[in-house]
């Protein structure tokens, strides 16, 4: 795909109709500064406002997309598909969105939660190691879905990778806390003890 044809073709258009990059930015609820980066080929449209696009201009979602004029309309059933390609791209954007909230809210929770437990257990002077460092381990996790999830909305990674990512890394994060509970509750104690022991 050539977006410096696809700009051309764009300013073109505009061009024939008579409108300014202000005036078309208007049209379709941009900025006049994204409708200038089309224009140059830095930057696409939407796949949404490019089928506007075509419809505005009246030219088939082929030519756009190609950055040449050809003979025929665009035709009802591959603008129809296209309709439902970026209505199902924008819902699962909108998904995946509504998690990184969601788990992002649950890390701050958690992470607070492990804060306040761990600091009630020196005043209050309760032996509650655990509960700690399972508020940690919900939270990495948390964190890790929403690190994932985050790259996934940036296009970097599909979703079945992401979901793969997600069991091998939380498989990881749980061992990583089971290891560090194990040491911090066998056998950094008898650290301490013959280190305050060799001190005194």
């Amino acid at each position: 795909m050539d977006q410096v044809k696809i700009g051309s073709l764009l300013k073109e258009l505009r061009n024939e109709h008579s409108l300014s990059q202000e005036q078309l930015a208007e049209k379709f609820n941009v900025s006049s500064r994204s409708v200038s980066r089309w224009e140059n080929g830095n930057t696409m449209p939407d796949i949404s406002i490019m089928i506007e696009l075509a419809d505005f201009y009246d030219i088939d979602i082929r030519e756009l997309l190609s950055g040449e004029r050809k003979s025929d309309k665009m035709d009802e059933n591959l603008k129809e598909t296209l309709v439902m390609v970026a209505d199902y791209t924008e819902e699962e954007k909108a998904k995946i969105l509504k998690k990184v909230y969601i788990c992002g809210q649950g890390v701050i929770i958690t992470s607070a939660a492990a804060l306040i437990v761990y600091f009630l257990s020196y005043i209050v002077k309760l032996d509650i190691v655990l509960t700690p460092f399972l508020l940690i381990l919900a939270s990495g996790i948390l964190g890790i879905n929403t690190a994932l999830a985050g790259l996934q909305l940036k296009g970097k990674m599909s979703k079945e990778r992401n979901k793969k990512l997600i069991r091998i890394t939380v498989v990881i994060w749980v061992c990583i806390a089971v290891l560090l509970l194990i040491f911090v509750t066998y056998i950094l104690p008898g650290i301490l003890v013959r280190m305050l022991g060799a001190g005194a």
